[in-house]
C-alpha cells in the first residue's frame, strides 16, 4: 500500500460513516416531523386514544387507534351530534338575534362588546339566531356553563360548522338551571374571545330574584386595560341598607382575586349553582377562575357610605348616588376556601359508586405538533393530538382525578356538565357542595371531582386559559353511540 494511503482510507471511512449517520438523523427527524403533521381536516373522533375508566370497552371505541382521522364507523342505532338538539316543536319564549362583526381589532355583537346581556327566566325556551355580518374566520356561540343539548354547544368542528361571513345559525335550548352564565365564540376562540366576542346570560329563578339590586359585572381586559362591562369601572346606585347581588364573570384567561371593602359579603353561588348556607366573609378574597362565575351578596351600609369590590385593576362601587368612592384597599392575605365554605347538603348521587374513574394528568414538554417545534402541554403524558377520549355511557357516575404538574395554573372547563369537587390534594370537601364547570387547578395541585353523565354527546374538556388549549390542553368526553359529522379544518378551528 503506498505511503499515506491507509491514513486516507481511514479518513474516507470516517467521512462515509459520518455522512451515513447524518442521513440517518435527517431521515429520523423527517419521520418525526411527518408523523406530527395533522391532516387538512379530521374528525375529533379519530384523535388520540380511548380511555374507559374501568367501565366496559365497546368494540367501536376499543379499536379507536385503528380508525384513522375519520374516527370509528357509525353503527346501527348510533346518533349524530346534529340530532341532539333543543326543542323544535314549540315557539320560543325568548327570541334574540345577535349580529357578529369585526370592527378593527375588536369583535362586536349587535355593535357592542361585551354583547347584550341576555336575561331569561328559568324554564324558558331560548332561541338565539347568530348572524355573521363580517367576521372573516367564521364564528359560533358557546353557552359557557349552560348544560345545553350537544348540538347547541357551539363548538366549531365538533357540534357544528363555524358560521361563515354572510351566514347564520340558530340555537335553541331550555334554560333549565337558574344562575349566572356567559356566551362566547368557540371558533378561533383564543383570539375572538380576547377581542370581545362574548356576553353574559342570566337565568332568573322561576320565583324571581330577591329584592334589591341584581347586577352583572363581566371582567375583561382589552389591550392590557382591565374593564368591567366594557368600562373602566361600574357604579351601582343602591340605597342605604339595600341588598345587592353582584354576578361576577371572568372572561379573561387569568384567575382573579376578588375582595370587598365596606361590608361583609356572602358567596351566594359558584358557576350558576347556589351555595348552601353561605357564611358572611370579611378580610378574605374570593378566587374567580378564568371562565368562572361567582355571585356575591352584600348589603350597603345604613350610614350612607359605599361598598367597593376590587376585581383586579378595576372595581365595582355600590352605594347612594353622590356618596364618595372609597379608596382602593389592599388585597387581604386570606382566601375563601370553597372546600370548607358553607354547610353540607345532599348531592343526589353517590360518587363512591362510580362506574368510571379517569385520570387527567397535566404536564409539559418539548415536541412537535403539526410540524412546529415548541413547548406543549401534555395530558396523561401525551401531546396533542394523542389526547384522551374519555368514553362514558349515559347514566354513568364518573370520577376524575385532575393532577397539575405543569408550569402554570389551569382553569379546567368541562362542557355540558357540572361536577362536584370531592377533594383537593387529598383533603376531602366538608362544606357546601362545591359544584363547578370551571375549576382552577393550581401548580402542583390535585383535585378529584365527580359528575353524572346525563347529557349525551361529544364534549370538550379543556383549559380555559385559551392559549393553553391552542397549545394542546384539550381532551374530549364522548358518550357511546354518539358520532359527529363535523370536522376540524376546512374553516373549523375551535381553539
Amino acid at each position: 500500500m503506498p505511503p499515506g494511503s491507509e491514513r486516507r482510507l481511514r479518513r474516507n471511512n470516517r467521512l462515509v460513516i459520518g455522512a451515513l449517520a447524518a442521513v440517518a438523523v435527517l431521515v429520523a427527524a423527517g419521520l418525526v416531523w411527518s408523523s406530527s403533521r395533522l391532516p387538512d381536516t379530521y374528525s375529533v373522533m379519530g384523535m388520540g386514544h380511548a380511555e374507559f375508566g374501568g367501565g366496559p370497552a365497546d368494540e367501536v371505541h376499543g379499536g379507536h387507534a385503528g380508525h384513522g382521522w375519520d374516527g370509528p364507523p357509525r353503527q346501527r342505532g348510533d346518533r349524530d351530534v346534529s340530532e341532539l338538539t333543543g326543542p323544535r316543536d314549540r315557539p320560543a319564549d325568548v327570541a334574540v338575534e345577535l349580529v357578529a362583526a369585526r370592527d378593527g381589532g375588536r369583535y362586536t355583537l349587535n355593535g357592542t362588546t361585551p354583547g347584550p346581556e341576555l336575561r331569561v327566566t328559568q324554564g324558558d325556551l331560548v332561541e338565539v339566531t347568530l348572524v355573521n355580518e363580517s367576521v372573516p374566520d367564521g364564528v359560533t356561540l358557546h353557552w359557557h356553563g349552560v348544560d345545553v343539548p350537544n348540538a347547541e354547544d357551539g363548538v366549531a368542528g365538533v357540534t357544528q360548522d363555524a358560521v361563515a361571513a354572510g351566514g347564520s345559525h340558530t340555537y335553541r335550548f331550555v334554560a333549565a338551571d337558574a344562575g349566572t352564565y356567559w356566551y362566547h365564540s368557540h371558533q378561533v376562540s383564543h383570539a375572538q374571545v380576547r377581542g370581545g366576542l362574548f356576553g353574559v346570560l342570566v337565568v332568573v329563578p322561576r320565583a324571581g330574584v330577591a329584592a334589591g339590586q341584581d347586577v352583572v359585572a363581566a371582567v375583561h381586559t382589552y389591550g392590557g386595560e382591565p374593564t368591567v362591562n366594557g368600562a373602566d369601572g361600574l357604579r351601582v346606585d343602591a340605597a342605604p341598607g339595600e341588598p345587592v347581588r353582584l354576578r361576577l364573570v371572568n372572561t379573561d384567561n387569568e384567575v382573579k382575586r376578588v375582595w370587598t371593602a365596606g361590608a361583609p359579603v356572602r358567596v351566594l353561588a359558584v358557576d350558576g349553582r347556589d351555595v348552601h348556607e353561605p357564611d358572611p366573609v370579611t378580610d378574605a378574597a374570593v378566587t374567580l377562575p378564568a371562565g368562572g362565575r361567582v355571585d356575591l351578596g352584600f348589603t350597603t351600609p345604613v350610614d350612607g357610605t359605599t361598598v367597593r369590590v376590587e376585581l383586579g385593576g378595576v372595581a365595582v362601587v355600590a352605594g347612594p348616588p353622590g356618596a364618595p368612592d372609597p379608596p382602593v384597599s389592599d388585597p387581604p392575605a386570606d382566601t375563601v376556601d370553597l372546600l370548607r365554605y358553607g354547610e353540607p347538603a345532599p348531592l343526589g348521587f353517590d360518587p363512591a359508586a362510580a362506574d368510571r374513574v379517569f385520570d387527567y394528568r397535566i404536564g409539559r414538554r418539548f415536541g412537535l405538533v403539526d410540524g412546529v417545534p415548541g413547548m406543549y402541554w401534555t395530558i396523561n403524558g401525551s401531546m396533542f393530538p394523542d389526547v384522551p377520549m374519555f368514553v362514558v355511557a349515559d347514566g354513568d357516575v364518573v370520577r376524575m382525578r385532575i393532577e397539575n404538574s405543569g408550569a402554570d395554573n389551569h382553569p379546567m372547563h368541562l362542557h355540558g356538565h357540572h361536577a362536584v369537587v370531592l377533594s383537593r390534594d387529598g383533603v376531602p370537601a366538608t362544606g357546601s357542595p362545591w359544584i363547578v364547570d370551571s375549576l382552577d387547578v393550581g401548580r402542583d395541585e390535585t383535585y378529584e371531582i365527580a359528575f353524572v353523565a346525563d347529557n349525551p354527546g361529544i364534549w370538550l374538556d379543556h383549559c380555559h386559559d385559551l392559549p393553553h388549549a391552542v397549545d394542546g390542553l384539550v381532551a374530549h368526553l364522548v358518550y357511546t353511540g354518539v358520532h359527529t359529522p363535523f370536522r376540524v379544518g376546512a374553516g373549523n378551528e375551535p381553539e
